[in-house]
């Protein structure tokens, strides 16, 4: 008897659909821990990640997570479920936005929409996909939101 395997990924160009809404689950609950070393890994210097004493002073009250963190979480919630093993190359974002902070403590939760899908014209089996991709935090604000293209193995013959 053959045993049955099977092997995650993500999906082919052809499996995108546009307007399916992906969510991204389990979330990610953002600790100090997490801000603090990916800013000093990034470099980023920035007072409001780093100094509690200086970022009690602002208007937040509090330092705030580094929102580069906050955007490639989002993205990274996505692969296992669209692109991991499938994506031939990120081609960009646009339309890169934080419409309120993510503080010490809160959950990201993300999610993609697919709002594009075209063939590739120089590419023969694969395509370019446009995503949609937005974070919440456990009250459902929206704290990212991005659109990203994507260029996608087609499925294989």
């Amino acid at each position: 008897m053959t045993e049955k395997r099977i092997t995650q990924r993500g999906l082919w160009f052809e499996e995108f659909e546009v307007g399916v809404l992906y969510e991204h689950r389990p979330g990610r609950t953002v600790t100090e821990a997490d801000d603090v070393l990916f800013t000093t890994m990034t470099m980023n210097t920035q007072a409001l990640h780093l100094d509690a004493h200086w970022s009690e002073q602002t208007e937040f009250g509090e330092r705030l997570v580094n929102s580069m963190f906050t955007l490639a979480t989002i993205v990274g919630m996505s692969t296992s479920q669209l692109t991991n093993g499938t994506i031939v190359a990120n081609l960009g974002l646009s339309e890169v936005s934080f419409p309120a902070p993510m503080r010490h403590g809160d959950t990201l939760y993300g999610e993609s929409r697919v709002v594009d899908t075209r063939r590739s014209s120089s590419r023969p089996g694969q395509g370019i996909v446009t995503l949609e991709h937005t974070g919440r935090n456990q009250h459902g604000e929206v704290v990212a939101r991005a659109v990203r293209a994507v260029l996608m193995q087609g499925r294989p013959a």
